[in-house]
């Protein structure tokens, strides 16, 4: 699943000024971390449904995606 993310889904969202970091795993339940433009992002929830669309479209694999946002240091104040 991290090859996935790091060689599928991670160019396809830094297309869009993101970046998604593969964190962990367990059973079903993938999660990420969610950079640049996709921490202040309006329609994650929507980007992360359609990634676990993907890699079940790819992979045969069904996942739900659980994503953290993190801003970057100059946004956390």
């Amino acid at each position: 699943m991290e090859n996935y993310i790091n060689n599928v889904l991670k160019p396809k969202i830094q297309g869009d000024g993101g970046e998604i970091t593969f964190l962990s795993r367990d059973g079903d339940k993938v999660t990420v971390l969610m950079q640049g433009e996709c921490s202040k992002c309006h329609i994650l929830d929507r980007c992360l449904e359609w990634a676990e669309q993907q890699i079940e479209k790819d992979t045969g694999e069904k996942v739900r995606l659980e994503g953290i946002r993190k801003k970057p240091y100059f946004q956390d104040v």
